[in-house]
């Protein structure tokens, strides 16, 4: 099933039901207000949304509205917990042989993960808004989980039992502040301003064979300006599918229903499928000629970041952003 957040001017929003051709949506408050209340109680509401769900694509009902996704907010507006990986190492040895940094001992063997900020998410049509142009603002296409309770410890062969949802993701970079930030020592932070989710968060039922092994195997297109900046196969050479992240981001602690987990940077070896963010095509560049051309982010630019089933059809909805310039409060 396909399930939404619907703005109605509170915080988190109002649950809907998407239909499977995103065309139409359902208010589904009367099983469950929000999407995080139906995540608390899963087994006991994701039966009847699946009913709700059937309904709508079979015949809907006169409560059935058009869908306009400039209406809806992050899937999970605020999360208890946004952890983003870097599960494609390929991703990661362009951008560090780019700079001339070696990569980590343990890469490998150990995804990198950080904790993001989950307190303000924002919807697939909301506007990027930073400051400064000088500060490097860059997209990331990724795909990201929605996890049950999971308790500490899990094992890998059985951390997929606890994936919800999954949506796409655009981890918003800011990369000429990266590295001053992680020269203190203690990661991302004002590096990584607010992410961006896809209008639809999916069963995993809902992509059939396209998800297996803990990855979902179909290409995530990214384009900037309306032009197509990669393709890359979210499935293909994804060093650590789910399965690993979740155990790894649960090794220490719980994770409470509603904790959002990323893939980080899609990434594929071939270079023909072309990259999901502007650093990797930047560090292919410069490895090859000893000179990043490609400009980050600029005042106007816009974005999108969509992934489509075999025929062609939109499975998440689209994210599509603006990137503007944010006037601080003095």
């Amino acid at each position: 099933m396909k399930l939404g957040t619907l703005r109605d001017g509170t915080r988190d929003g109002v649950l809907v039901m998407v239909s499977r051709d995103l065309k139409l949506g359902l208010p589904a408050d009367h099983l469950a207000p929000t999407l995080q209340a139906a995540l608390d109680d899963w087994d006991y509401i994701a039966p009847q949304l699946q009913s709700l769900y059937e309904e709508l694509n079979r015949q809907p009902s006169a409560r059935a509205f058009e869908i306009d996704f400039t209406r809806f907010a992050a899937p999970l507006p605020r999360a208890f917990q946004w952890a983003d990986a870097s599960a494609y190492i390929n991703h990661m040895e362009l951008v560090r042989k780019a700079r001339g940094a070696e990569m980590p001992e343990n890469a490998a063997a150990e995804p990198l993960m950080y904790q993001g900020g989950s307190d303000a998410l924002l919807g697939p049509r909301d506007d990027i808004a930073v400051e400064n142009e000088d500060w490097g603002i860059d997209l990331e296409g990724e795909v990201a989980v929605i996890t049950g309770d999971v308790p500490m410890g899990v094992k890998r062969e059985n951390a997929l039992e606890y994936v919800r949802l999954l949506m796409l993701a655009n981890d918003v970079s800011l990369r000429n502040l990266i590295a001053g930030e992680m020269a203190g020592g203690f990661g991302f932070f004002q590096s990584k301003p607010a992410t961006a989710f896809s209008p639809v968060a999916l069963t995993p039922e809902e992509l059939g064979a396209a998800w297996r092994g803990g990855k979902l195997h179909l290409p995530l297109a990214v384009h900037v300006n309306g032009e197509l900046l990669g393709s890359p196969d979210a499935g293909l050479d994804m060093t650590f599918g789910f399965a690993k992240l979740i155990a790894r981001a649960a090794r220490t602690r719980v994770l409470s229903a509603g904790t959002i987990i990323g893939s980080g940077t899609v990434s594929n070896r071939t270079r023909s499928a072309g990259p999901a963010c502007l650093a990797e095509k930047r560090a292919i560049e410069a490895i090859g000629s000893g000179e990043a051309k490609t400009p980050y982010l600029k005042f106007g630019d816009r974005i999108r970041i969509e992934m489509t089933d075999a025929g062609g059809q939109s499975l998440f909805g689209a994210i599509e952003q603006q990137v503007v310039q944010h006037q601080p409060q003095r």
